[in-house]
Formats: structure tokens, C-alpha cells, sequence
């Protein structure tokens, strides 16, 4: 297993303790922080393990942070509309 694999479980576990943790503003700063370090993580793991790994990787990271990925296709959305 890379170095890059377990920074990710790591990733994983991290975004589910925050998650774990009350919070005034829903989560959105612990979001950004997550978004800022899961991209170049992602990165680092599709060039280490290949696309296949970091496919599953980015559907992990997709089921964690649900809503902003779903507001930014919202936005996405109304911007072609």
C-alpha cells in the first residue's frame, strides 16, 4: 500500500470525525478545509495507483462531501439555464 493510499484512509477517517463534531455553520468550513486537501490527494493518488484506484477514491470522497459537490451542480445548473 502507497503513501498516497494512506493519506487517503486517512482523508476518510479525518472527514468523518469532523462530520462527528457540532457545528454552527453546517460543516462548511471543515468542507472547504476537506476540498483543499482532497484535491491534491486525489491527484497524488491517480499518479501513484492509477486511474482505476483514484476513480474509487474520488466516489469516496464524493459520498463525504455530498452537499457541496450538489450546491456546486445547483449553480453549474442555473449558470446554462
Amino acid at each position: 500500500m502507497t503513501a498516497s493510499l494512506w493519506f487517503g484512509c486517512l482523508w476518510i477517517v479525518l472527514a468523518f470525525v469532523l462530520q462527528s463534531i457540532p457545528s454552527s455553520d453546517n460543516h462548511w468550513r471543515r468542507a472547504y478545509v476537506l476540498i483543499a486537501l482532497g484535491i491534491p490527494l486525489l491527484i497524488w493518488i491517480v499518479v501513484q495507483n492509477g486511474a482505476m484506484v483514484g476513480t474509487v477514491f474520488a466516489i469516496a470522497q464524493g459520498s463525504v462531501l455530498r452537499w457541496p459537490i450538489y450546491y456546486s451542480y445547483k449553480w453549474v445548473r442555473h449558470k446554462f439555464d
